[in-house]
């Protein structure tokens, strides 16, 4: 595997973004300030950022897929190439438009763990270092290969759900020729936290949680960790789901619809705030949707918007990975911090 660090590749001066915030409900005003600002502070990114994550070093991780990147950006010095290939590794082209990782998230230890998209697993990194160990928590299920990784989330037991739908395939779609699984499904690899650096993953224990879902993308828990919530880009809904206090989840129904909404960009990554408010790429931005499934706020963002993460010290900025940009945006409420 390929790992260096590169020349700066894309920054800008902080620059305000003239979008003027849609509140769409009274329950805004105790999020949004009134004076907050989108603000763009890097760009020139290959098509698709996607996953960022805050780290407890203080620098903003997010991949670039087509570029087969993951990216750091540092607050006043601008971003490099953190890792390539962050994706896939083999030695012929790929052929295919998602190269790269995805999602990402730390662990209850501050590690990063990567949905590895074009790699076909999920992978952590044991410290904050572009030459560091890597440990694969999960790479097939029921002796299948996994179609490719998306979008990821700790639960504070330590075990870890993502999603698989095939973006990262070189289709894809549900016919590729190298999709071994016929599901897109939502997994659960419990303990995977205490999983041993460098240790195999124990593949039997892989748990296959949802499998109705076309396209399950972002992924998210409630504060209290009594609900999951999965985007389904396909149908462009939000879905809501029951955590059992095994792990397991029921009752799926849909949280919120973006059906019939013109604006480009749709349900795709998650996070959470302490209040129990979702935010999610959406149509035309960034929505933020309400504990009770409404929404109240969209942040207009010039580009498609991809994921999210909290940031800075007080994580109260929310990251924004929004096509070839990185943006951000400060706001009232702490964020929940993977």
């Amino acid at each position: 595997m390929k790992l260096f660090l590169s020349f700066c590749l894309a920054a800008v001066s902080t620059a305000a973004v003239a979008q003027e915030i849609q509140r769409l409900d009274p329950a805004a005003d105790k999020i949004i300030p009134a004076n907050a600002k989108l603000e763009r502070v890097a760009t020139g990114f290959d098509k698709w950022t996607e996953g960022p994550v805050w780290t407890r070093a203080g620098f903003l991780l997010f991949a670039e897929i087509p570029a087969n990147n993951i990216v750091k950006w540092t607050p006043g010095k601008g971003a490099s190439v953190f890792i390539h290939p962050s994706g896939y590794q083999g030695k012929e082209p790929y052929n295919g438009p998602e190269p790269g990782s995805n999602g990402m998230t730390l662990d209850a230890e501050g590690r990063v763990t990567v949905a590895g998209h074009a790699r076909r697993n999920v992978w952590r990194l044991e410290s904050l270092s572009p030459k560091a160990q890597i440990t694969v928590l999960a790479d097939s299920y029921q002796g299948k290969k996994l179609n490719s990784p998306n979008d990821l989330v700790y639960k504070s037991d330590g075990s870890l759900y993502f999603t698989d739908p095939p973006y990262g395939m070189r289709t894809q779609s549900d016919n590729d020729p190298e999709k071994e699984l016929k599901v897109n499904g939502v997994y659960r690899i419990p303990n995977a936290q205490r999983q041993k650096p460098g240790a195999p993953p124990d593949r039997a224990k892989l748990q296959l949680v949802i499998k109705d879902l076309s396209r399950p993308n972002g992924v998210a828990l409630s504060p209290d960790e009594k609900y999951l919530y999965v985007s389904e880009s396909g149908k462009r809904v939000w879905m809501r789901y029951d955590v059992a206090a095994d792990g397991s989840v029921s009752n799926g129904r849909v949280f919120l619809s973006a059906v019939g909404e013109k604006a480009k960009g749709g349900p795709d990554g998650l996070k959470m705030d302490h209040a129990g408010n979702l935010y999610s790429s959406g149509p035309g931005g960034v929505w933020i949707i309400s504990p009770q499934g409404k929404h109240v706020v969209t942040i207009p963002v010039p580009e498609v918007v991809g994921n999210l993460a909290w940031g800075d010290k007080d994580y109260k900025t929310l990251y924004i990975a929004g096509s070839t940009s990185i943006y951000r945006i400060r706001l009232n409420i702490e964020g929940i911090h993977h």
